[in-house]
């Protein structure tokens, strides 16, 4: 698992081993990552998904 600088996770979040998370993402509240995210990007859900870039 890699989480890279100035990222949010939510309370009850899972990062399942080997999932990569970019710069400045943002996970949401009980979301289960299973695949990377890249940066920028608000995440959330089961499975965790990118809902949306961030500016």
């Amino acid at each position: 698992m890699t989480i890279g600088s100035d990222v949010w996770i939510g309370g009850g979040a899972i990062i399942l081993p080997g999932v990569q998370v970019g710069d400045r993402a943002v996970i949401g509240a009980g979301s289960v990552v299973s695949r990377d995210i890249p940066a920028g990007v608000l995440a959330a859900g089961n499975p965790c998904r990118v809902i949306r870039a961030l500016d």
